[in-house]
């Protein structure tokens, strides 16, 4: 019943609507134009005012026609990263990708364009569906901000799907918290060739805590990364600022706490180390951290309900999805935080943040089916 021609021509069309992060005002008002032609009441929330960008999430609530069937959420974020304005999607067949000057937009658009497909399918076939609340959100690409700004007693669902993934054949159940992390390393300016021995450099204490520091791939569930390093004014200074930004993942908050003191001991353990005098005053490098929790784990049980559900509805089309663990973060991370149970679901976006960016529409069209029976399969499911 998934019209795969309209699935493709709205997938088209949203992607050449610019919509980088904090500028998806187009994309939202198309999205609600739309919702409101299918007779479906959608609001936009004031995420924007505390994201920074030009429009808030979307959320629509649609009443089921199944009595006392079990409300569903459905989600997929508006944004794109960089360079995503001004795209021209090239189709080859059943591939679309991009002509290599920008990103595609199949992150999340392929997403966004599933959700829409299932609606109208429902209404145009009058098919059996409990209860759903859809969220468009935005700011996904920028640290997952709309999600952390929506108010989740607006929702009815607490079980639901985000569809903001690669592989069409995984439901991605598993994924790690994050910390993200900064360190300021303060250390004593000087003239680097008239008097070297009267200053501390804050990037040599960077350096000899980076040299001590354990990174990349930790354990199979940990991996930790420094991003940017930035200091120094000239030269002919020694530096005595340098600001290093980080961060560690795990699926184990345990496991993510201990990475964190490690690299901030790093740090504490090389400024403790660069200490002079200078005319009867002792001075010392220190270092200033801060730690933000960027995102909670994603941890939703093989037994729970929404996985039963995608694995049930996807037998009935005869595709095979299996349930993974995954090394990144998403807004589902963010809603299972907030007391939801949701995976992510893919859609067969590939080489996504990237020019070579690529979907193939077989693997839209088998995703939307396979949520398509879902929401049909979980009418049945009373409360």
């Amino acid at each position: 019943m998934i019209d795969e021609e309209r699935l493709k021509r709205y997938f088209l069309d949203l992607v050449q609507i610019d919509s980088v992060s904090r500028a998806e005002r187009a994309i939202a008002q198309r999205l609600a134009r739309d919702l409101e032609a299918l007779g479906i009441p959608v609001v936009m929330d004031d995420a924007g005012s505390a994201t920074g960008a030009d429009a808030g999430n979307l959320i629509a609530r649609i009443d089921g026609n199944v009595p006392g069937a079990r409300p569903l959420f459905l989600s997929a974020h508006m944004d794109t990263v960089a360079p995503g304005n001004g795209v021209r999607p090239v189709v080859e067949g059943d591939i679309v990708r991009t002509d290599g000057t920008t990103v595609l937009g199949a992150d999340d658009k392929s997403g966004v364009a599933i959700i829409m497909e299932v609606l109208r399918t429902l209404k145009a076939h009058e098919l059996p569906h409990g209860p759903l609340d859809i969220v468009f959100s935005i700011c996904e690409e920028r640290g997952l901000l709309g999600a952390k700004a929506l108010d989740v007693s607006r929702l009815r669902a607490r079980d639901g799907l985000v569809l903001d993934c690669d592989d069409p054949h995984v439901l991605f159940t598993q994924g790690p918290a994050a910390n993200h992390m900064r360190w300021r390393i303060i250390g004593v300016e000087a003239h680097a060739g008239v008097a070297p021995e009267r200053g501390i450099s804050a990037l040599q204490v960077a350096a000899e805590a980076i040299a001590q520091m354990k990174l990349g791939r930790i354990d199979t569930e940990t991996t930790a990364n420094l991003g940017t390093i930035q200091g120094g004014t000239a030269t002919n200074i020694i530096p005595n600022l340098v600001e290093v930004h980080g961060e560690a993942r795990s699926r184990s908050v345990e496991k993510l706490e201990a990475q964190t003191a490690h690299m901030t001991a790093c740090f504490e353990e090389a400024a403790a180390r660069h200490r002079l005098t200078v005319d009867g005053q002792t001075l010392q490098a220190r270092v200033e951290t801060s730690v933000e929790r960027a995102y909670d784990l994603l941890n939703v049980p093989d037994d729970a309900p929404i996985v039963r559900l995608v694995l049930q509805a996807a037998a009935t089309p005869g595709t095979t999805i299996e349930t993974r663990a995954t090394g990144g973060g998403c807004d589902a991370n963010v809603y299972n935080g907030k007391g939801l149970r949701i995976a992510n679901l893919g859609t067969g976006m590939r080489d996504i943040h990237t020019v070579k960016e690529a979907i193939d529409l077989q693997d839209m069209s088998r995703c939307a089916r396979v949520v398509l029976e879902l929401v049909q399969i979980n009418a049945q499911d009373q409360e």
